[in-house]
């Protein structure tokens, strides 16, 4: 998969390129990542980017002038046209099923923002997928768009070197991961669970399986609101009696409501 990230700060890019899941898929010749300065497509010789908005209001905003002309660059030098994406507060809310999505693109173009976002002839002439990392903001599009580039990453063949790890992640099973431990065996009076001890693998995994689903329902029950019918019949089993046992409501109700998501 190729991914092109456009930003007046590749400096602030291109280290986390080099690590982790991203700088292994990328060495291996998985991943084809490229950082582009946004600045090279300045509109004058001062490398004026930005501009006052119409109307009064605080801070720059950044002009069509610069951005549409950049990403059209970019996007015309790909061997296939890429799917272009702009982390935008008002964009659609991003988790494992949009980072499955982004993966299934041979080709990705992500285009961050700063200072108060776009002009809005930018949205209606790229026409881009806006997506919202989540309700909070951040000073620019970068670190929205790293990790969104990252959680889709791990959904390319190749990427990971072990799959079951990523089939085994939160969120991927609509689930949140189980507790994990390690040696030693006791620490300050907290022992591992013996089930994990035992040698047997059946008691481990049901170990697992009920305490993802605990930690769900008591932290993250609208991962499972309106979806609890696609579960699988045992973690339905599961959820169930650990809600009864915790005193919670089953199925879990939907959420009062969402807010407007944010940079």
């Amino acid at each position: 998969m190729r991914c092109d990230l456009l930003t007046l700060f590749p400096s602030a890019v291109e280290p986390y390129l080099t690590v982790g899941v991203l700088g292994r898929g990328i060495a291996a010749g998985v991943l084809d990542v490229r950082v582009h300065d946004l600045r090279k497509w300045a509109v004058n010789r001062y490398g004026q980017v930005d501009d006052e908005p119409y109307g009064g209001g605080p801070g720059m905003v950044l002009m069509p002038s610069a951005v549409v002309p950049a990403v059209r660059a970019v996007a015309s030098a790909a061997a296939t046209a890429p799917h272009v994406v702009l982390p935008d507060p008002r964009g659609r809310r991003f988790d494992d099923e949009v980072a499955r999505e982004l993966a299934s693109y041979p080709n990705l173009l992500f285009v961050c923002g700063r200072y108060e976002g776009f002009d809005e002839r930018v949205h209606e002439l790229l026409r881009a997928d806006e997506i919202s990392l989540g309700d909070f903001v951040l000073s620019g599009g970068e670190l929205a768009a790293l990790s969104m580039l990252d959680a889709a990453a791990r959904h390319v063949p190749g990427v990971v070197g072990d799959p079951a790890s990523v089939a085994a992640d939160s969120f991927t099973s609509r689930l949140l991961d189980h507790p994990v431990y390690t040696r030693p065996r006791s620490f300050e009076g907290l022992d591992v669970p013996e089930a994990l001890l035992s040698g047997d693998h059946e008691a481990a995994r049901r170990w697992r399986l009920r305490h993802a689903v605990r930690l769900t329902l008591l932290r993250r029950p609208d991962l499972l609101s309106g979806r609890w019918g696609e579960l699988p019949e045992e973690v339905r089993r599961l959820a169930a009696a650990v809600a009864s046992e915790e005193g919670l409501p089953w199925p879990p109700a939907e959420p009062a409501g969402t807010g407007t998501p944010s940079r």
